[in-house]
């Protein structure tokens, strides 16, 4: 089975595309864990070029990377034992990192929140707020409300992968038919432009009958919209993976997608302009917007999965470095943004320039952890990679190792 290398590197890119949103987190007006005081909505049009589609090709690349693994599982001798522990893989791979994240990775992410957002301050060290936020304290709150702890920001796209994972490997274990029928049938509605205009039509109105009573909590148990577009889109890839209709329609369609996805993104600023401007907008027009934005989400991943899909990117070393380095990355890099914007503040850097800063010291100290984490055997599983050192890999002096690893992480906005 020969491995889908622009689908590696479209992953790999969507992560990087992660680090710059939320490092851009920091200087919009929208909510996050810490803000900076020359926060304002200038950056705001180019953080939603990204923000309805980011995580939605995220879950969809991991629903076909997930049909690829389980395609693995089948063709082997004993498939019923084999498929048990490909569950239990998976759910080592995902959960022992989503609880070393929530404990360790992310405190101080919610550290540095209370730090500047509890009304009066937080005056007391940080060992004193993890004892706090281990034991599940209630008493961090403001006018808006209770910072819920343990949590696991950014991390809730872990919790959410695992969860959807199971289900369908519950689908693919107790119904395979009825699955590869569903495929099948998908395949034929999802050639030519059906590929373009129905998962459109899908996020559209999912967008515009969901967005509206269910708000974005990242919560699991209350996030009916995100599941209904997460789930869809993850589903999407697992039954589509294969379908080499529907990916060379993406391939011969690229340009007008591209096309849709910036047309689309030029309504939603213009939208949000007037918004700005003008206070409350009509609920028609709020409902209007609401649909583009679903337009807008299928047809930049569309874009993106087309063009990588032409371009059709192989393997080489840079490649096989960061396929196993993005999960790491992925953990570790909100808590630096947090971390490092909080201390560079007093410093009173121009925008233009702490900026920049952020991203270069996120991603250099992100990777250099990863070098660190690599490198240790009981390490490793902490962030998603196996038990065992590759045989590239030369294990760093001891002194090197005396790292304690931090992170960041980020709602995408709650928006209208």
């Amino acid at each position: 089975m020969q491995r889908r290398y622009d689908l590696d590197w479209v992953r790999v890119c969507a992560f990087g595309v992660l680090v710059l949103y939320h490092v851009g987190m920091y200087y919009v007006t929208w909510d996050w864990h810490v803000k900076s005081p020359n926060a304002s909505h200038a950056l705001e049009p180019f953080m939603v070029l990204t923000a309805p589609w980011r995580l939605s090709l995220l879950f969809l690349v991991s629903g076909a990377a997930t049909a690829f693994m389980f395609g693995k599982t089948d063709a082997r001798a004993g498939a019923g034992a084999s498929r048990l522990r490909l569950l239990g893989s998976r759910s080592w791979f995902l959960l022992v990192p989503l609880v070393f994240g929530m404990v360790v990775v992310v405190t101080p992410q919610s550290y540095y929140e209370v730090v500047e957002q509890l009304p009066g301050g937080y005056h007391h060290g940080y060992l004193t707020f993890w004892g706090q936020y281990l034991s599940g304290y209630e008493g961090f709150c403001d006018a808006d409300g209770c910072l819920r702890v343990p949590t696991w920001n950014h991390l809730w796209f872990v919790a959410y992968l695992w969860v959807y994972t199971v289900v369908i490997w519950l689908l693919w274990s107790l119904a395979p038919g009825a699955l590869r029928a569903m495929g099948r049938g998908l395949e034929r509605m999802l050639s030519g432009y059906g590929a373009l205009i129905w998962p459109a039509v899908l996020l559209a109105v999912l967008r515009v009958t969901l967005s509206g009573r269910f708000e974005s909590t990242h919560a699991l148990v209350d996030d009916w919209y995100n599941h209904a577009q997460y789930g869809a889109v993850f589903l999407l890839g697992f039954l589509l993976a294969r379908a080499e209709s529907f990916w060379n329609a993406l391939a011969r369609l690229r340009w007008t997608a591209l096309i849709l996805w910036l047309a689309s993104w030029a309504g939603l600023i213009a939208y949000f302009v007037t918004y700005y401007a003008d206070g409350e907008p009509l609920p028609a027009l709020r409902l209007v917007m609401r649909a583009l934005w679903g337009v807008n989400q299928w047809c930049a991943i569309y874009a993106v999965l087309g063009f990588a899909r032409h371009w059709n990117p192989g393997d080489n070393r840079a490649l096989r470095y960061l396929v196993p380095a993005v999960f790491p990355v992925y953990i570790l890099h909100q808590t630096i943004i947090v971390v490092a914007a909080h201390n560079l503040k007093p410093l009173g850097f121009a925008p233009l320039v702490e900026g920049p800063l952020l991203v270069v010291m996120t991603f250099a100290l992100a990777f250099f952890l990863y070098e660190v984490i690599r490198r240790m055997t009981w390490v490793r599983p902490l962030f998603g990679l196996k038990m065992h050192l590759p045989s590239e890999v030369t294990p760093l002096p001891s002194s090197l190792v005396k790292v304690s690893p931090t992170t960041a992480a980020s709602p995408p906005p709650a928006s209208r």
